[in-house]
């Protein structure tokens, strides 16, 4: 179970605290898409995530790492200027290790930002990298998704027995 605990649980991608990642010696920011960046339906970034992609590359080496294909990462990586690995099939670990090896990067330098915990958080964790836990921003989402969805309020369900992780009791 441990595995499927994120490191820090926010609201949000606006929520997180990067100056605290900056002071952990992250140096690599790995955003998911759907419901993490934009809702699903959507194909753009909006006005809100240009500016702090904007803010936070001055600091981290921003990218996003999706499960989705590169026609829909496409618009994302032009117009937020960013690097993308597409199609990544988290949580397996080709795309992170890659990543890695394409920037320099150990796993503790990295963090990932996601709102999956069997794909976003399991991926990050089984990678040794820091996982961030957000809510996601819609309810729609494909076939795939939902299915995880079914296994995650199963692992959610003990984990907040223990007291581990309860939705909505968000920490650093």
């Amino acid at each position: 179970m441990e595995k499927f605990i994120p490191d820090i649980y926010q609201k949000s991608i606006y929520d997180i605290n990067y100056k605290n990642l900056k002071k952990r010696k992250i140096k690599c920011l790995c955003f998911d898409l759907d419901n993490t960046l934009v809702p699903y339906t959507e194909t753009v970034p909006t006005s809100d995530i240009k500016e702090l992609f904007h803010l936070l590359s001055a600091d981290f080496k921003v990218i996003i790492l999706s499960n989705s294909g590169k026609k829909r990462l496409t618009p994302f990586k032009e117009i937020l200027n960013v690097d993308v690995a597409y199609s990544s099939r988290k949580p397996f670990k080709k795309k992170y290790l890659k990543i890695m090896n394409t920037y320099g990067y150990k796993p503790e330098e990295i963090a990932c930002v996601g709102d999956q915990i069997m794909t976003d958080i399991f991926g990050a964790n089984r990678n040794g990298c820091v996982s961030i836990l957000v809510n996601p921003m819609g309810s729609k989402e494909p076939a795939t998704t939902k299915f995880n969805r079914f296994w995650e309020k199963m692992i959610l369900k003990r984990l907040a027995k223990k007291s581990i992780l309860v939705r909505g009791k968000y920490y650093e």
